[in-house]
């Protein structure tokens, strides 16, 4: 019975269905199709390359052993890739004859897996080995029981290896092997001392297929005489008039191009992709194709690539009947059977896809009927629930392997320092943001309790800074005489031990012990006569600038008589001029070497620059007796303190 036409959008030529062999049901996929299920149906070489434990240490060392080795510290466990523990890599007991490869380093996976890549190194040890594998081999084994020997599609079996101790070299397995042990076996020319550390790249054969038996592929001869060998070139079991107990072309990875007569690798005969049977040698009309797996799986669908060149007597099979086996039971009587609709118009291959209907086996024996003369399969996949797993017999527990490409860069260690430095960058970033905003914040703060000050002030140069003595009386016969050595220019009149003072204060004005109250200051004022009022000055006027030698700074024109301070729970009062400044005479302010000033607090600070409280020893020597403030016994040898105003480079005229 044919298949309905399903009448989907969609469906192109070249596509195809199959039916149940109970009543022609329509399949809810089309054999393009694919299948959205975690075992994929389709492993390609090409993306299935990722490293299976040997270098990150996802494969434990009990799983690593060794035919010999020279010492503890020449294990089998340390012949992982790019890994420097113990001496550096696996090394034989003896040296390496080329007549007698008896020496190996085995790897057991505990599951079978698709590899398609291996990695070689030497022993390099820091600079101290120089043993490395020129050649090797690779056997492998799905039991451990029978072993095989690797071979490339031209039946070559040595892989070249290294040629320094410490170069990692990649080889392709062309074809893959399917295998859960591996065994690294070094080759060498002459006799000589080698040591190995080596990775395998691949992933988990999800199929599950162990192998396969089905009759040795036949030759087509075209009409031009060319002769197209349609033979499973890298089957891996034994070989005869049928093939038995392995895996080959049907499981590589590889499906056949349209035309039959072109491949995919180079230097091969045509028809190398495929296997193929003519429909003349079979007495029943169909191909036998047995197939074993590792487990009682639950098989939902098939998938077969077959050629379709139906010009030259090529078809896709017409027919499948499938039956099912569990452990060593007989086969069971009930079968799947699906008709496939024929395409005699689109010559493409495609993948025919069997629906198995949940059936429960750990073997499947399929029968293709032929459709034409010739029927040519390249690949043959399986899907299989993991989920449905008979309870009996437990999956294996399978690493978890990093997904990455080993031949897009080995090495990335130039990524983790450039990921290192963007992350420190940020870091850097958000600090300075939140230091700014903390910053706005206080000042917001400050602003709206009435004050103004400068959480950062500006430190600049002594020869910069200014210090206010408080206000001077607006007449000249008041005022001080200012000299530009007043200024005390720390770049110039300081010694090297004053340059390194942190003191940044240019002025001082000392202070009695005893504080005063400015009402004891003010009674204390001299009387002036009428006279000498007149010619004193009438009113407050502010220092001429041509009194003031260039580059002395104006001093506050405020009247300040005193600066009040808080330190712990006493209150000091500070008074701003000396009794000869209030008497009215001349005084010159002196240099005051500013390594004697040993700073208290600080009193305040504003838009006019800050206050600060110092402690000064020695006051004696820079004051005579008509500077000496009451109560202040300059013979006594104790510290005074005095207040000392620095006034901002920046501060305006108002604030001056």
């Amino acid at each position: 019975m044919g298949c309905k036409s399903t009448g989907q959008p969609g469906h192109q030529d070249g596509e195809c269905c199959a039916c149940g062999a109970h009543g022609a049901v329509d399949v809810p996929w089309h054999c393009h199709d694919i299948f959205q299920h975690v075992s994929q149906l389709y492993l390609i070489a090409a993306v299935c390359r990722y490293p299976l434990g040997m270098s990150g240490g996802h494969i434990p060392d009990e799983d690593i052993s060794a035919s010999s080795q020279w010492s503890e510290s020449t294990a089998a466990k340390y012949g992982r890739l790019d890994s420097e523990d113990g001496d550096g890599a696996w090394c034989p007991e003896i040296p390496v004859e080329p007549d007698d490869l008896k020496e190996f380093l085995q790897i057991d996976l505990h599951a079978l897996h698709f590899i398609t890549l291996v990695g070689t190194q030497g022993r390099h040890a820091g600079g101290h080995g120089n043993e490395f594998a020129p050649m090797y081999k690779i056997n492998y084994s799905r039991d451990g029981t029978r072993w095989i020997s690797w071979r490339n599609r031209h039946g070559k079996h040595v892989l070249d290896g290294n040629t320094n101790p410490y170069d990692i070299v990649l080889k392709d397995l062309e074809p893959p092997l399917i295998a859960r042990f591996v065994r690294f076996i070094p080759v060498t020319d002459h006799s000589m001392n080698v040591c190995l550390r080596v990775e395998l790249y691949g992933c988990l054969w999800l199929d599950g297929l162990v192998s396969y038996n089905a009759p040795a592929g036949q030759q087509l001869v075209l009409p031009g005489g060319t002769v197209i060998y349609l033979n499973d070139s890298v089957y891996d079991g034994a070989f005869g008039y049928s093939m038995t107990e392995g895996l080959g072309q049907l499981t590589d990875g590889v499906s056949g191009l349209d035309d039959f007569t072109q491949t995919h690798e180079y230097h091969v005969w045509p028809g190398y992709d495929y296997v193929g049977w003519r429909n003349e040698s079979t007495t029943g009309g169909y191909v036998e194709i047995t197939f074993e797996f590792d487990r009682i799986r639950n098989f939902t669908a098939m998938k077969v690539h077959c050629n379709n060149m139906f010009a030259k007597g090529v078809k896709i099979f017409k027919e499948v009947q499938c039956y099912f086996r569990a452990d060593a039971s007989e086969w069971e009587p009930s079968t799947v059977s699906s008709v496939l609709v024929l395409d005699d118009v689109n010559p493409s291959a495609r993948f025919v896809t069997v629906p198995l209907l949940h059936r429960m086996a750990s073997a499947i024996k399929c029968q293709y009927y032929f459709a034409d003369a010739w029927m040519m399969f390249s690949e043959i996949t399986f899907q299989s629930d993991a989920a449905m797993y008979n309870n009996s017999v437990a999956p294996p527990e399978v690493s978890v392997v990093p997904t990455t490409d080993p031949t897009l860069k080995m090495d990335d260690s130039n990524t983790r320092i450039l990921i290192g430095c963007l992350v420190a960058i940020i870091f850097i970033l958000v600090a300075i943001i939140v230091i700014i905003l903390w910053r706005q914040f206080w000042q917001k703060m400050l602003e709206k309790e009435g004050y103004d000050f400068d959480l950062f002030p500006k430190h600049r140069d002594s020869a910069e800074q200014d210090i206010d003595f408080g206000t001077w009386p607006a007449c000249p016969s008041l005022c001080p005489k200012v000299s530009e050595s007043s200024m005390f220019n720390h770049n110039r009149s300081t010694s090297s031990s004053e340059q390194e003072s942190s003191s940044t204060y240019d002025r001082i004005f000392p202070l009695g012990p005893d504080y005063q109250e400015p009402s004891r200051l003010i009674r204390k004022l001299p009387e002036f006569t009428p006279g000498e009022e007149e010619t004193a000055c009438s009113g407050p006027v502010k220092p001429s600038q041509a009194s003031v030698p260039e580059g002395v700074p104006h001093y506050a024109e405020a009247d300040i008589v005193n600066l009040q301070g808080v330190t712990g729970g006493n209150t000091y009062s500070v008074p701003a001029l000396t009794m000869d400044l209030l008497s009215g005479k001349d005084v010159a302010v002196e240099e005051f070497p500013r390594k004697l000033l040993t700073f208290k607090e600080k009193l305040g600070e504003g838009q006019f620059g800050e206050v600060h409280l110092c402690e000064v020893e020695g006051m004696e020597k820079f004051t005579g007796k008509d500077f000496a403030l009451e109560g202040l016994d300059t013979s006594s040898n104790h510290p005074v303190l005095v207040a000392v105003k620095m006034l901002r480079a920046d501060a305006n005229k108002n604030a001056r």
